[in-house]
């Protein structure tokens, strides 16, 4: 996307919400975990997570590589599991996280909104060339 330079992921452990967006304008992705688990009601639950989901994570990596600033939030622990993965395996497309922050679960309008104010203020902390 030429004219979308920014990206934030909303991700939990069944979707990913994807917005490239500039100042003006936002085009939204939707990535869904198709992996269905199958938990029975007389299995032990520890409370530890079961290895995290490669390709779901993968096809998110892939959707956001070519953005410039990245904010990654969400809201329970799969940010920060999706986090670790881009550095992990990804770790070009680390560099370009700007922020990894809970947010439970805005609207679209208030998650662009949140996006843009956050990269704003990210730019300014950066350096002038």
């Amino acid at each position: 996307m030429p004219h979308h330079f920014h990206a934030v992921v909303w991700i939990d452990h069944k979707q990913a919400r994807i917005f490239h967006f500039n100042v003006d304008e936002a085009d939204k992705t939707v990535i869904r975990d198709h992996i269905v688990r199958d938990i029975h009601a007389h299995e032990k639950r520890t409370g530890h997570r079961i290895e995290e989901n490669k390709p779901f994570f993968e096809d998110v990596a892939k959707a956001i590589a070519d953005a410039g600033a990245i904010l990654i939030v969400g809201p329970a622990q799969e940010k920060d599991f999706f986090a670790k993965f881009l550095a992990d395996r990804h770790p070009a497309i680390r560099t370009h996280v700007e922020g990894v922050e809970k947010a439970d679960h805005p609207t679209d309008g208030e998650l662009v909104d949140h996006a843009r104010r956050f990269v704003k203020a990210a730019d300014r902390m950066r350096p002038q060339r």
